[in-house]
């Protein structure tokens, strides 16, 4: 009677193998990368930078701290908020002609 071949472990490990280097490529890496951008943005922030946060507030950096900003919304309105809730900086409209 002949015996059943059986299939090498390593060959049943490829396809898994196979969809974690997917993964990496199509999420995990590309995420990486735009979290290095953010970081980077954070650490440049300025005095009357003009900022949206996560949340949606448009406001102007009047002063940066160590973990925290403080942004003026309007005229007598000033908001202490976390710098990682900066989710962009506007671009003015000279910078946009330029």
């Amino acid at each position: 009677m002949p015996q059943a071949q059986t299939a090498n472990p390593v060959l049943n490990l490829f396809p898994l193998i196979f969809i974690f280097v997917i993964f990496y490529f199509l999420l995990i890496r590309p995420q990486k990368t735009k979290d290095k951008e953010h970081q980077k943005m954070l650490t440049n922030l300025n005095k009357n930078d003009e900022v949206v946060t996560s949340s949606g507030i448009h406001g102007t950096i009047v002063n940066v701290k160590d973990k925290t900003l403080i942004l003026r919304v309007d005229d007598n309105v000033k908001l202490e908020i976390e710098k990682n809730c900066v989710a962009y900086i506007k671009k003015n409209e000279q910078q946009k002609i330029n």
